[in-house]
């Protein structure tokens, strides 16, 4: 794989890779979105792969367990578990894969009060666990993404207010986006940021802002990857807010041929998608654009685009299940049901 990881690309595309809340009530749906999550279409683990299953054999999706503290993966086409790390370290919540330099990366929140985040990396089969960034290299680091051709990790940091990135032997760290500095500005949920995405030819860095749980200010934003010239991570002047006002949103994906963002919500229990341009007469506080893909994905958290297969994958923070759909939401299934408390969830295209 070259470029960045986090979306299985497309033509045209240079990607990264319960019940509903009030919001979800008052933006219009796809016509085809499925009611719920509960009826999707579950795929057993041995099933035989249909006669058009093509390469999708070869694809694989990595998630977490933070109960667990685990790794773990799963084939795309016949879906069952497999631990590759048992013992991954405390609160793993971002993953991803560089599978042609045969590494898996992740994130480790540790005690979100005690500033002792890390980032790990091992081997594709779970073997020669390393540590990359040291406990307190970051404070609560979240959802991450790779830039293969860059070599460079980069990660958001919720308790950090912080949106960071590194070398991907874990050097240089800095921090590209900093919300908040203070103990006081921490205690504003609405500095914390979660998800992550690239648009590595478009020079864009992509990230949520949660808010407090169901609060109502999440914000969806980018900013160029690269600091303008005079300015700090502190008072960068060129941070964009995508949309605002959103219940609680977590992890983030982009389609970027499409212009489209992806997102779940941990408080909606949604995976939604919205263009990453507002539309012409509206706010990023006042668009209802916003289309609800999957619902009742309890605590929703992770996702990642397949986007040359039109896919969509999510995992559930709450013993749901890992999920997939088409790009518009119809053709929802389960793929691995009750799967754990899961977090993060990244997708690689194996030899």
């Amino acid at each position: 794989m070259s470029g960045a990881t986090g979306a299985i690309g497309t033509a045209g595309a240079t990607a990264a890779t319960g019940a509903a809340g009030a919001a979800g009530t008052t933006e219009p749906r796809d016509a085809a979105t499925p009611d719920a999550t509960p009826d999707a279409t579950t795929v057993p683990p041995d099933a035989g792969a249909p006669p058009d299953a093509g390469d999708l054999a070869k694809l694989s999706f990595f998630y977490l367990d933070v109960t667990g503290g685990r790794v773990l993966t799963a084939n795309a086409l016949q879906p069952a578990a497999q631990v590759l790390v048992a013992s991954a370290g405390q609160g793993p919540d971002g993953v991803a894969v560089d599978v042609a330099g045969g590494h898996i990366y992740w994130t480790l929140m540790g005690n979100p009060s005690a500033n002792d985040g890390e980032v790990m990396r091992s081997n594709l089969d779970g073997s020669n666990v390393t540590t990359l960034v040291p406990s307190g290299g970051t404070y609560t680091p979240k959802q991450m993404k790779l830039d293969l051709a860059g070599s460079k990790m980069y990660w958001s940091d919720r308790e950090g207010m912080r949106v960071m990135r590194a070398n991907l032997d874990g050097s240089d760290v800095e921090a590209l986006v900093t919300t908040g500095q203070t103990d006081a500005d921490r205690m504003d949920e609405s500095r914390w940021c979660v998800g992550v995405a690239l648009d590595l030819a478009g020079g864009y860095l992509y990230w949520s802002q949660k808010g407090p749980t169901d609060g109502g200010v999440g914000t969806l934003r980018r900013a160029h990857i690269e600091i303008p010239a005079g300015q700090t991570s502190v008072n960068r002047t060129d941070i964009e807010v995508l949309y605002d006002k959103l219940p609680e949103p977590i992890d983030i994906d982009v389609d970027l041929g499409a212009g489209e963002i992806y997102w779940t919500d941990r408080a909606e229990n949604s995976v939604s998608r919205a263009s990453i341009t507002i539309p012409a007469g509206v706010t990023a506080a006042t668009r209802t654009d916003r289309q609800i893909l999957v619902m009742n994905v309890a605590t929703a958290i992770g996702v990642a685009l397949d986007l040359a297969r039109g896919k969509v994958y999510y995992t559930s923070g709450a013993n749901g299940p890992i999920g997939r759909a088409n790009l518009d939401g119809t053709g929802n299934e389960t793929l691995i049901p009750m799967a754990g408390n899961l977090t993060g969830i990244a997708l690689g295209q194996m030899p």
